[in-house]
């Protein structure tokens, strides 16, 4: 068992304060928050001081932004929290470089974006290996920026394969690890490590939990074990399964679909996030737009009170893609410092 599992006194729901801290101030901007693509902080090297370190780590009030909360919700930072890269064509489906989404982003008013990589081999609709990820978005160190991933079978091949790989990505510039959707149930004896790593190197986790991938059961058990098991770790959770949880009435065969009608009060999606700070929901892809919109009056109430755990994002992955996310912001009514926390201020809270 790790340091981070063993003996932790923090193992409980809610440990974390890191975002209720961040929710007391307003936005430092997105230039202000994260810094040059590659530049880490030196990490504190015990688990004590990186509690203070965490609980020191306000955010200060931006001047300029600083008790605004008239004008429109489009002039405020807009950060997605899920793209992709493809290297060639697949699916009849052209591929996208760096240019291509830069350019996507321009035209669509989004300031930045977490670039994830696929490296596992169920991947789809291809794989968009880490090392090209860091190759392409290294000339836009403003705009994009860079998650990694390692499949944990890699294992196989030594023991240390996991670690000298993602120690390779983090010194090019990886902030964050995802997307994480290998063929394997979420808290597999091989994933530890990657949990381990990601507590050791300060990365947020972008999981998707669906039939195929980072499997788990109706109520979702296995996550709420790991997520308790590592809480100085965040972890974005994404996809079909975690989403059919926003209602309580889930089934297996809701691991691979859409559910449809009316969201039934007491779901585990609002009941993680009332439990657990180290935990957000990402409302991008087919996913998190059927959790929005199979029950509007629902949804407005959930995103006025989990607006500090969600992130938008768009799941964009090939030209020409349509974003319904897009339209999410005239469709429900928020303060603006709501809206600030799920356009940008909750996703720059977890990257380092």
């Amino acid at each position: 068992m790790s340091d981070e599992r063993a003996g932790d006194p923090t193992r409980s729901p809610a440990a974390a304060t890191r975002r209720r801290v961040l929710s007391l101030a307003t936005t430092a901007g997105l230039t202000g928050t994260l810094g040059a693509i590659g530049t880490r902080a030196p990490r504190p090297a015990t688990a004590a001081a990186r509690a203070t370190d965490d609980s020191a780590r306000v955010v200060q009030p931006d001047a300029e932004t600083q008790g605004e909360d008239d004008g429109s919700v489009a002039d405020l930072p807009l950060f997605d929290a899920h793209t992709h890269l493809i290297p060639h064509e697949t699916l009849d489906r052209d591929p996208l470089d760096a240019d291509g989404l830069v350019a996507w982003l321009d035209a669509r008013g989004i300031d930045r974006a977490v670039v994830l990589a696929l490296d596992s081999p169920e991947s789809y609709p291809v794989q968009a290996p880490s090392w090209w990820v860091l190759e392409q978005v290294s000339s836009y160190p403003d705009r994009l920026v860079p998650f990694c991933t390692v499949d944990p079978r890699t294992l196989v091949y030594e023991e240390e394969t996991v670690r000298n790989l993602l120690e390779g990505y983090v010194d090019r510039g990886a902030r964050g690890f995802g997307e994480l959707k290998p063929g394997l149930a979420i808290d597999d004896p091989r994933l530890e490590t990657i949990y381990d790593l990601c507590a050791e190197y300060d990365l947020p986790i972008l999981c998707h939990l669906d039939d195929k991938a980072m499997l788990d059961e109706p109520g979702l058990p296995r996550f709420e074990d790991v997520v308790a098991s590592y809480p100085s770790v965040d972890f974005i959770a994404h996809a079909h399964f975690w989403w059919a949880h926003i209602s309580a009435d889930v089934s297996a065969a809701d691991r691979g679909r859409y559910p449809e009608g009316a969201i039934e009060p007491g779901g585990r999606v609002p009941e993680l996030l009332d439990s657990y700070d180290n935990v957000y929901g990402d409302l991008s892809a087919g996913s998190g737009w059927n959790a929005l919109t199979r029950d509007p009056e629902y949804a407005q109430d959930f995103l006025a009170n989990h607006h500090e755990q969600l992130v938008w994002g768009s799941d964009y992955i090939y030209p020409g893609q349509e974003i319904p996310q897009l339209t999410v912001f005239d469709r429900f009514e928020l303060d603006a410092e709501a809206w600030r926390d799920i356009r940008a201020r909750n996703l720059e809270s977890v990257i380092r």
